[in-house]
């Protein structure tokens, strides 16, 4: 099996060492001293779970590695659709790409049965720009569990979580998924093959579409978010109104709101992805975790309120250019 990681980043790499050490040809696509020291060392993971070091060929060339069977996308959603010089080389006629992202995927509306069905969102698709360069056809879903960071060019701090949930856009169990599947759990990570990928999207959304904007907005940990209580109503009103959008949509994602504030009061205080974006002065990944879900509201005719009032203010943080 051969596995392209375009972006191996944080959890890119840490996909990537894991695989590799469970046996699969992997190639890291990445850039800078990060790509030099991988190239020097190999990539080092730190983890709970035991550290281990894995040396996958690396580079910053696609054409180099050529076609693949999988293409791991540990780039920003928000990359997706500036992509395709980098995806090109990489693709063959079977290739399959999997889709490493937070919140809604351009891919989302692709086979799903039902008044929507084929439906592009815009937040996520602008004008099918991503589906031009990763057809949905090649995607499979992939919603990410575990957090890593970059702790020195080519060094993987693992804090937590295992668990990367495959599956296909029009359900079902496919040779392709197992395949994948089979490959990461060789490396040492929990992959189950999810049969409704998109309720698995959902619970996770329902958490990164309140914690992201509010910490971004008000500087704040997830505990503390958690802990104050204006906030933490405010959470359990975004969770509430995210769920019904997702219900209008055709999902039923299994998991009480309560359940899911303390989950993440009991991660403590931890920065979200958007919060340490700002503070990096990065783009925020607004568009695929808030806005593709205010659009969905408007498709389905969800009022939304504090959704849409939510997604104003951060809407004009990431605009304003205020990245400090």
């Amino acid at each position: 099996m051969k596995i392209a990681v375009l972006g191996a980043g944080a959890i890119g790499a840490y996909v990537g060492a894991a695989l590799h050490r469970g046996g699969a040809e992997v190639h890291l696509i990445a850039r800078g001293e990060h790509l030099k020291a991988i190239q020097a060392h190999g990539v080092q993971v730190k983890s709970p779970r035991g550290d281990f070091v894995a040396h996958p060929h690396a580079t910053d060339d696609p054409a180099e590695v050529g076609a693949v069977d999988y293409v791991f996308l540990g780039l920003k959603a928000h990359s997706y659709p500036s992509s395709g010089s980098l995806v090109a080389p990489l693709l063959g006629d079977r290739t399959a790409v999997v889709a490493g992202q937070n919140g809604v995927p351009w891919w989302y509306f692709h086979k799903l049965a039902g008044p929507y069905e084929g439906r592009r969102i815009e937040a996520v698709d602008p004008d099918g720009a991503t589906s031009r360069v990763l057809p949905p056809e090649r995607a499979i879903g992939c919603v990410v569990y575990p957090a890593t960071v970059i702790e020195a060019p080519g060094v993987i701090r693992h804090l937590e979580g295992t668990r990367f949930s495959i599956g296909e856009p029009a359900g079902g169990v496919s040779d392709r998924c197992t395949a994948l599947s089979e490959a990461m759990v060789g490396g040492g990570l929990k992959s189950p093959v999810e049969p409704n990928l998109r309720d698995d999207i959902w619970i996770k959304l329902m958490g990164n579409v309140a914690f992201n904007p509010i910490s971004a907005l008000t500087r704040a940990t997830m505990a503390d978010i958690c802990r104050h209580a204006p906030t933490r109503r405010l959470v359990t009103l975004l969770m509430e109104e995210t769920l019904d959008i997702a219900s209008r949509v055709g999902s039923t994602p299994d998991i009480s709101i309560e359940k899911r504030l303390r989950g993440a009061e009991g991660v403590g205080h931890h920065k979200t992805s958007m919060l340490q974006d700002l503070e990096a002065g990065k783009q925020l990944e607004l568009d695929a975790i808030v806005t593709a879900v205010v659009e969905m509201a408007d498709i389905s005719g969800a009022d939304a309120p504090n959704l849409r009032a939510v997604h104003a203010a951060i809407d004009l943080l990431a605009r304003s250019g205020q990245q400090s």
